[in-house]
């Protein structure tokens, strides 16, 4: 009897740990998309963002379009490891959500509504892909 209830649980915690995962990446590949979105923005210089003139953190519009850009790229191509569920993808979206929270965070006083939502999406990325446990079957 012991024995079959231990796959069951092993079962119920796969599914979850891949439910997180395709969530984080599903995540990660939206929020990457519309960080490319905001990255085009701010290089073509477009009367989106707010100027902001005693911001210590001010950079130029044209290199936060290409920060956002960058980092957006970057997102979309790891949320695709993620769908294959590589453990690789989980470790580099870590890095990847937390570097364009930090981006997000310099960016509030251009941008505030869009910055802070996407700083809670971020975090429920990091979240998502930190609570999942390796699987040594799945390499």
């Amino acid at each position: 009897m012991a024995t079959t209830s231990r796959p069951q649980h092993r079962e119920g915690a796969q599914t979850a740990a891949t439910g997180l995962t395709l969530f984080a990446a599903v995540m990660l590949f939206i929020a990457g998309i519309l960080d490319v979105f905001r990255g085009i923005m701010g290089i073509a210089e477009d009367d989106v963002y707010v100027s902001t003139p005693n911001y210590i953190f001010k950079f130029d519009l044209t290199s936060w379009g290409w920060i956002n850009l960058l980092f957006g790229a970057l997102a979309v191509i790891v949320s695709f490891g993620l769908f294959t569920a590589k453990t690789w993808a989980r470790v580099v979206g870590v890095g990847i959500a937390a570097l364009l929270l930090i981006a997000n965070f310099l960016s509030i006083p251009y941008y505030p509504v869009w910055s802070l939502t996407l700083i809670a999406l971020y975090a429920f990325i990091i979240w998502a892909l930190c609570v999942v446990k390796r699987d040594p079957l799945a390499d």
